[in-house]
């Protein structure tokens, strides 16, 4: 009978879609389109539609492993499955804390944004901390009430955040025609400030690293089978809707930006405004209208966070790698013990560097391209039967099981030999490195060894008890 009635609470197919929406679309495309316009300027758009092929070949593998294993936790659970538990223990826990630290990330994110926007001080730490622990206590309550509450949060965070993306088109598009003001996409490159040109010469690093930034704003799809058990039909629905989704959201991305870059790319580049798409339009009711589609979108982005990072935690306790009392739910079907330890950490950390959102960041992005690489070579072992634990018996195809994950991983290579390192771990001053990011380096540690050695003695037991 709770089966029956825990089954009328889980995602359907679109719920499962605005679940990946929520999870990609945050603040990146509101806050950030200037620094990629910036960086690529003319090509911009090419570089969004580059940056989506790459995040549309990664979740394609993502989606692969969905249709062979269904359990929670997502790249936890496709690596356990095929390289057997150690592996599948190292990767859940760095998972797990990576998608704490995000949520924590995300959480500073609105509070910064939404305090820079009412014109206070977003730097000053006790109005961080404030605003921090109030969205935190609004996230608890909006779990509390249970998964189907949580399905509607979401549902409606996501139609919110697309509504506010439609009308930037929308409304660009209208201006265009009205007034037919117009800067043609060449013109971008010509831009000056000072006298000098905001655009760089675009050379093939410039692109690359314009193509890296704009990648991150397709990010997030990788956790969206973090809660597959809470999902109606995960190996049939997750192929499809993670797909849809990033073709979604590589529509609205390029729509926006096109706009952006017709109608005012001056304004895009150089605004001081936290939600620097708002600033291509002039009047203020519409500005309003898009603040308010950002927040929604930052607001959205945490729910789905707290969603994810909980249950790849409560996919370890399931599987005996960690103690069983943290499978414990309420009636509402709400993971208690997970959820309140993933917040604790999501508060903790942030807090303990002080809002450094670079510092933060760190240890998410690398453990996501971990899990860029480990989750395409689990595909290619499910196809092969290499893999160390049982699979679903799932329609086997040598495109999207051998092909797509081969290439997957020799994108990501790519994009890590790519990556801006010093920027990452160096201390930067006018353009030059000045010293070495040593939070940035504790970060690093702390969460590829020292965690996982702490997490492997304290589960001891459980994971005697299951051999």
């Amino acid at each position: 009978m709770t089966q029956n009635k825990n089954a009328g609470d889980k995602l359907g197919f679109w719920s499962i879609v605005f679940l990946a929406i929520n999870s990609i679309i945050g603040s990146g495309i509101f806050l950030t389109p200037g620094s990629v316009v910036s960086q690529a300027g003319s090509k911009a758009l090419i570089v969004y539609l580059i940056a989506a092929i790459f995040a549309s070949i990664l979740a394609i593998s993502f989606s692969a492993a969905a249709k062979y294993v269904t359990k929670s936790g997502a790249s936890y659970a496709y690596s356990k499955a095929a390289f057997g538990d150690n592996v599948g223990f190292y990767v859940g826990i760095l998972r797990y804390f990576s998608a704490s630290v995000a949520w924590g990330v995300m959480a500073v994110g609105v509070i910064k944004s939404t305090i820079s926007i009412f014109g206070g001080n977003p730097d000053k730490f006790l109005n961080v901390t404030i605003g921090f622990i109030i969205l935190m206590l609004a996230v608890t309550v909006i779990n509390l009430f249970g998964q189907k509450f949580v399905k509607l949060v979401m549902n409606m965070a996501t139609a919110g955040k697309l509504a506010a993306l439609i009308l930037i088109i929308v409304a660009g598009v209208v201006l265009l025609i009205t007034t037919g003001a117009s800067h043609s996409l060449s013109s971008v490159d010509q831009i000056t400030q000072n006298g000098h040109k905001i655009v760089p010469a675009l050379t093939t690093t410039g692109l690359v690293m314009a193509v890296v930034s704009a990648f991150y704003a397709f990010t997030g799809f990788e956790s969206v089978a973090s809660g597959s058990e809470d999902m109606q039909e995960p190996e049939k629905n997750l192929p499809k809707a993670i797909p849809l989704a990033i073709l979604v959201i590589a529509a609205i991305y390029i729509g926006v930006v096109a706009v952006a870059m017709v109608l005012d790319p001056k304004a895009l580049m150089t605004t001081k405004q936290v939600v620097a798409i708002s600033a291509i339009f002039k009047n203020d009711i519409l500005r309003d209208v898009i603040l308010v589609g950002a927040l929604i979108s930052m607001l959205g982005i945490n729910v789905a966070s707290s969603f994810n990072a909980p249950r790849i935690l409560e996919a370890m306790a399931r599987e005996h790698q960690l103690p069983a009392t943290l499978t414990e739910r309420t009636k509402n079907n709400f993971p208690i013990k997970t959820f309140f330890i993933s917040e604790a950490l999501a508060i903790l950390v942030p807090l303990a560097f002080q809002y450094n959102m670079t510092n933060l960041i760190t240890l998410s992005a690398m453990v996501r391209f971990l899990g860029f690489i480990i989750v395409p070579l689990a595909v290619i072992c499910f196809y092969y039967g290499k893999n160390k634990q049982p699979i679903l018996p799932a329609p086997k195809s040598a495109l999207t099981d051998i092909f797509v994950p081969i290439l997957s991983i020799v994108l990501v290579i790519f994009l890590l030999v790519k990556y801006n390192w010093q920027a990452q771990f160096g201390i930067i001053e006018n353009g030059k490195v000045v010293g070495v990011n040593w939070y940035a380096i504790f970060m690093m540690i702390f969460g590829f060894i020292i965690l996982p050695l702490f997490m492997f003695w304290f589960s001891r037991k459980e994971r005697s008890s299951q051999q």
